[in-house]
């Protein structure tokens, strides 16, 4: 007997074998509030012995959420089917449920819950738990929800949650007893990294528009594109040979980014300063909204920020190795100083600000102007270009268009103009995106600190970025993460300069980081659960980001009706829409972006909708947006005849989005001019 078919007959040997009329009445109690029957054990326990029960009774809470989160993880993995919708004759006295069967997660909560309180002994509150945890488990196979093995491993896994969650308590308490901050960020770290596979997996956020832009250039692996270098695409290309076309897959090494570069911030503020800074600096990458998020989705920004931020340290050694308080091996420094800010440049052009501001940081110290007269900087330099070169090459093979993009978007054809409440809002948006107090106060440790060679180097690597752009948006429009790369620097600042020698000084400035550090945590959370942003859900921002997996399954379906009568190409408008549909309609196809009226993309570049004449296509564009194709009459040029049908999708903000799909027969030939711009 297979291990699947002793499951099933242990399944029915519970589920109809033991049926009786008492366990009908008490089961389905027991898989639904059997555990509000702990309630009084555990207020027993704690009138007897407060300070005893209740750090377990925080940490039970801990190991439910543990539990509950891997066990979602798990059944996404798995997906079993559960028993009452793959056997007939089920003995079923409860809902069906649409989650997958393996592990019950009835059963890994419970003994998660119960089994926190075991190290206290065998007291009646521990044997107590453990049997309510018990028959809460054995419940879910007589209602007929879960196969026995699903419960075994709700059991076991929920053993594994309790006892991590003891483990890291206790591990806890000893880093904070002897301040060892290295392993506590390790462990921060290593927790902060589960709890984003689990969201990644399992959260509200669909694939963005620009994540799914990325991922088709990942299926073209060239030396440039169109708006970005090439590197963004080559991670996500790793990710999804590791995880599949997913959007774990495509988001698995921002997690991984995210994570390192608190590590090397960490390792860099306390070689400045001490263990103390360097920790702070690190968490402060984790909570601040303007980076934490960066470690969730894959955008450019995250190898970007990885990438300056190594080349901080590397930068640091070389100087410490060329004024002599460093070691030696200043030229090997320098080098992979080059290589580190060439890997910045093949993510983002932007790192290029990094060698204004070394430059500056050197130009300003009589050690630092001895360094520019030696081979050190201009090695780094020559690296750091060497390694950007095929991203030129390629584009002097392709009209620069990246650079002409990167013009345009920067504002460069609009000559110059003033436009002071542009200014106001790139204020504006740095103070929301670091938070207003810890906004302020990473300013004024930059500029206290800049004094001695650590504090002009924090000082030197934040400035001119943020006066750059500043001055920037005075003439025109500047986006909010443009700058983030200054606050690498200056969370080191903030650090050091508040909590000097490993002890604040005053009340006041203890109050000030509480309050800094508690509003960027709370703005992050808002930010990974929107759902909590009190708007009317046709208000909300998530509204235009969800929804595209189910219409790309409807897609799906009228694509393959009308593949009877030969080959179907799917195209949009816009290459956000395109990509999105790419990536989420089965089979993952080819898709085309029509060239109207429309800025250029990565689609110009690649063959287009001239290799597809003859064939059938489909389209969509939402219903609440103009589209070119909104009139159906120019649909009926390009092709045969056009049948437009309204879609209307259900999100998970529980609105219903409409698009217009159209089905249109035998492609004949777009035939517009389309206006070029950058």
């Amino acid at each position: 007997m297979s291990p699947g078919e002793l499951d099933t007959s242990l399944f029915f040997a519970i589920n109809r074998g033991l049926q009786n009329s008492f366990f009908d009445n008490i089961m389905p109690f027991m898989t639904n509030r059997g555990m509000f029957l702990c309630l009084p054990f555990i207020a027993w326990a704690a009138f007897k012995e407060k300070k005893k029960i209740l750090p377990y009774i925080l940490l039970s809470i801990v190991a439910v959420g543990v539990a509950d989160g891997s066990g979602n993880v798990l059944k996404h993995l798995i997906g079993r089917v559960r028993p009452c919708a793959a056997l007939e004759n089920v003995h079923l006295l409860a809902g069906c449920g649409p989650s997958a069967s393996m592990p019950s997660n009835h059963a890994l909560n419970s003994f998660a819950f119960a089994l926190v309180f075991w190290p206290l002994g065998r007291t009646a509150l521990t044997v107590s738990l453990a049997c309510i945890a018990a028959v809460v488990a054995f419940s879910r196979i007589y209602i007929g929800v879960h196969y026995p093995g699903d419960v075994l491993a709700g059991v076991l896994l929920g053993a594994a949650a309790a006892w991590s969650t003891l483990f890291v308590f206790r591990r806890g308490q000893r880093i904070w007893r002897d301040r060892a901050y290295d392993e506590g960020l390790f462990l921060l770290l290593a927790a902060l990294s589960l709890f984003r596979v689990y969201y990644m997996i399992t959260g509200p956020f669909e694939i963005l528009p620009d994540e799914a832009h990325y991922w088709e250039w990942s299926r073209r692996l060239d030396w440039g594109y169109y708006s970005k270098g090439p590197l963004i695409a080559y991670i996500i290309y790793a990710g999804t040979h590791l995880f599949g076309n997913t959007e774990f897959g495509v988001r698995f090494f921002a997690m991984v980014l995210s994570a390192l570069s608190s590590l090397v911030l960490f390792i860099l503020g306390r070689r400045l300063y001490d263990d103390r800074t360097g920790f702070v600096a690190a968490l402060l990458v984790q909570i601040v909204p303007l980076y934490s998020v960066f470690g969730f989705f894959m955008t450019i920004d995250s190898p970007f920020i990885f990438f300056w931020i190594l080349s901080l340290y590397l930068f640091w050694r070389a100087y410490e190795a060329e004024t002599g308080s460093g070691g030696e091996g200043a030229l090997l420094q320098w080098g992979l100083l080059g290589l580190s800010i060439g890997f910045g440049m093949l993510a983002k052009h932007l790192i290029a600000l990094f060698y204004v501001s070394g430059f500056l940081f050197l130009l300003s110290r009589a050690e630092g102007r001895r360094i520019l007269r030696r081979p050190g900087p201009y090695l780094a330099f020559a690296a750091g270009l060497a390694l950007f070169s095929p991203v030129v090459f390629w584009n002097a093979a392709h009209g620069w268009v990246t650079f002409k993009h990167t013009a345009g978007q920067a504002h460069l054809y609009d000559g110059f103009t003033i436009s002071p409440m542009n200014f106001v809002e790139y204020i504006g948006s740095q103070i929301g995106l670091v938070t207003p107090v810890l906004f302020f106060m990473i300013l004024i440790a930059l500029w206290r600190l800049r004094k001695d060679a650590r504090g002009a180097f924090l000082f030197w690597f934040a400035a001119p970025t943020l006066v750059f752009f500043g001055l920037k948006s005075i003439q025109g429009k500047v986006q909010g993460n443009w700058a983030l790369a200054a606050y690498a620097t200056g969370f080191i600042a903030f650090a050091a300069y508040y909590a000097k020698g490993g002890s604040l000084t005053t009340k006041k400035e203890k109050r000030r980081i509480g309050i800094a550090l508690i509003v960027a945590l709370v703005v992050t959370v808002f930010a990974h659960v929107p759902q909590l942003i009190p708007l009317p859900p046709d208000r909300h921002p998530m509204r235009k980001i969800t929804g595209w997996k189910e219409l790309a399954g409807k897609m799906s379906v009228i694509r393959k009706e009308m593949s009877s009568d030969g080959p179907v190409f799917v195209f949009s408008d816009t290459y956000q829409d395109s990509s999105r549909l790419a990536f989420y309609m089965d089979g993952h196809p080819v898709t085309y972006c029509l060239d109207l009226k429309r800025r250029k993309n990565q689609y110009d570049l690649w063959p287009g909708m001239e290799n597809v004449i003859g064939q059938n296509a489909i389209f969509t564009g939402r219903k609440d947006t103009e589209s070119v194709l909104a009139d159906q009459a120019y649909l009926a040029r390009a092709f045969d005849r056009c049948e437009k049908q309204e879609v209307e999708i259900p999100t998970r903000l529980h609105v219903r989005v409409k698009y217009d799909v159209y089905k249109c027969y035998h492609f004949n030939g777009f035939q517009p001019e389309p206006e070029e711009s950058y």
